[in-house]
């Protein structure tokens, strides 16, 4: 039972901390989030398993971590409350040529990042060719061209 606890808490614990630390996809990693994402998986493995290091308490660990990832998703799907409080909601950067700066503060984005996702979708080359920059809920930047 204590691991099953242990589990929770790990999986609520890193929910909040993720999600309060921003969007960002995995393929936009740097070598910094890399290493930290390695630093936090032995971090959660040790909390996880404590001192108990059989197979049975993995297993066990790893059926209520996948048990509260499925009951999540189904809650989610009954709430689009809950879903926006978990999984957040797209965020326009910029709007009809225009940085949105309070939004890219606040979604710590850079010009240079909305700009790069706008040259690599679109081919395009100015802030003002952009009707909208989108930070979705992946952490991916959709680009509308005007």
């Amino acid at each position: 039972m204590d691991a099953v606890l242990r589990a929770v808490a790990m999986y609520l614990a890193l929910m909040v901390l993720f999600r309060v630390s921003g969007r960002r996809s995995l393929n936009e990693m740097t070598s910094f989030d890399f290493v930290l994402l390695l630093i936090i998986g032995e971090a959660t493995q040790q909390a996880l398993l404590g001192d108990d290091f059989s197979v049975t308490n993995a297993v066990v660990v790893i059926v209520t971590l996948l048990a509260i990832d499925v009951g999540l998703s189904l809650v989610k799907r009954q709430s689009k409350h809950i879903e926006k409080l978990i999984d957040g909601g797209p965020t326009i950067v910029v709007e009809n040529g225009g940085y949105l700066r309070h939004r890219m503060h606040e979604a710590r984005i850079e010009e240079d990042d909305i700009m790069q996702a706008a040259r690599l979708s679109q081919g395009i080359e100015t802030v003002e060719q952009i009707k909208f920059a989108i930070i979705e809920r992946n952490g991916q930047i959709s680009i509308i061209a005007k």
